[in-house]
């Protein structure tokens, strides 16, 4: 059974054109259909540009083709069916977005329905900043923003997170804390996970399964199912394992399969 099922076709962005009463459409998303598994987590690679925050972005209702109010400026076909009725899905993003004005407690009791200092106190501490509880932003490194987006994220025990290349501007050390933390998180919570990354070793490292997009219009051509999961970051295996893939594909990291 899957957690969730993903059909998102003919995806465009349509915009007014300047002096003119015609509307142009920017085809994003092509075709793509993901079934995943629950607790599984996937990571999208692809091209800049391609489509990967849209697809984030549908699967959480941002962009929404069903919606009257923005109708006008997104067509295609998104449908989502989710094993569980309305599911409790976390985003971390890009940037770690905490409001610099609220402390660190109450940027995480922000995303939740009441205050709930229990929870909040326990996943700060398993983030390992419950000592900073009452700290501003801008008095946390960015290491500690990224860990605090974390807990964000977790404290509302979702059922899907989607990451977009969240840990893309860190130094390697702090990366690597954190995607440790997230491996723990999402095993305890048992979360299905869609994780963007430009990053291949860390696709590997993360993923259960990598999908390879295409550019812009996007869509899937290639899966690449991962046997160890969770083998040690930039390892052995994944060093051969990458070499045969380019080797069959030297530019899929560029959305091609063929070699022209």
């Amino acid at each position: 059974m899957s957690a969730l099922s993903i059909h998102i076709n003919q995806l465009a962005y349509n915009a007014q054109n300047e002096n003119s009463s015609t509307k142009a459409s920017e085809r994003i998303i092509a075709d793509i259909a993901l079934d995943i598994k629950p607790n599984e987590c996937v990571c999208i690679v692809g091209p800049s540009g391609c489509g990967k925050t849209t697809l984030l972005n549908a699967v959480a209702g941002i962009i929404n083709t069903q919606n009257d109010d923005v109708n006008d400026h997104v067509s295609g076909n998104i449908m989502l069916q989710f094993a569980t009725p309305s599911p409790t899905i976390g985003y971390i993003f890009q940037e770690p977005r905490l409001m610099p004005w609220l402390t660190l407690y109450e940027n995480i009791a922000l995303v939740m329905p009441k205050d709930d200092p229990v929870k909040i106190t326990a996943i700060l501490d398993a983030v390992g900043l419950a000592a900073q509880a009452n700290s501003y932003p801008n008095h946390l490194s960015g290491g500690m923003q990224r860990r605090a987006s974390i807990a964000r994220a977790f404290v509302i025990e979702p059922l899907i997170l989607l990451l977009d290349e969240p840990f893309v501007s860190l130094d390697a050390p702090t990366a690597m804390q954190c995607r440790e933390l997230l491996i723990s998180l999402a095993k305890l919570h048992k979360t299905t996970i869609i994780f963007v990354t430009h990053d291949l070793n860390e696709a590997l490292y993360l993923g259960d399964r990598v999908v390879f997009l295409s550019p812009s219009p996007a869509r899937i051509i290639h899966e690449l199912a991962l046997n160890n999961v969770y083998e040690a970051y930039d390892s052995a295996a994944q060093t051969n394992l990458k070499s045969e893939l380019f080797k069959r594909f030297p530019k899929i990291l560029e959305g091609q399969l063929s070699q022209d």
